[in-house]
């Protein structure tokens, strides 16, 4: 059953300013195995983010250097939960996280869909 949804699209360009104009961003929005990735794939990690507290419903709880997206071999991306953030998703009945991520023509999206257990 699904209990959540969520989408974000992040502008590039200014998501790239940002980071330059506020360096110890990185920091506080990645993981330490995210931080050396280029801006199109940080932006859409951003945008992956801002779509899982958007489909839980809000952050209480959850931290953002403890959402960490990585990728399958194929490339599938999926979400690594850590801490507070993976209790607090574990707590609002998530038993699987879907994610989907592109980035083109100088956006970056993200769609997030939170599954529940049917009962």
């Amino acid at each position: 059953m699904i209990i959540g949804t969520g989408i974000d699209i992040v502008d590039i360009p200014r998501f790239e300013r940002t980071l330059e104009r506020t360096p110890t961003l990185r920091e506080r929005l990645f993981a330490p195995a995210e931080r050396e990735l280029r801006i199109p794939s940080l932006a859409a990690r951003y945008a992956a983010k801002e779509a899982l507290i958007k489909a839980l419903g809000g952050s209480d709880g959850v931290y953002w250097t403890e959402i960490q997206v990585a990728s399958e071999p194929s490339g599938r991306p999926y979400f690594v939960l850590d801490g507070s953030t993976a209790e607090a998703v574990a707590a609002r009945g998530v038993i699987a996280l879907h994610l989907s991520m592109s980035h083109d023509a100088g956006l970056a999206a993200a769609h997030v869909v939170l599954e529940g257990d049917s009962a």
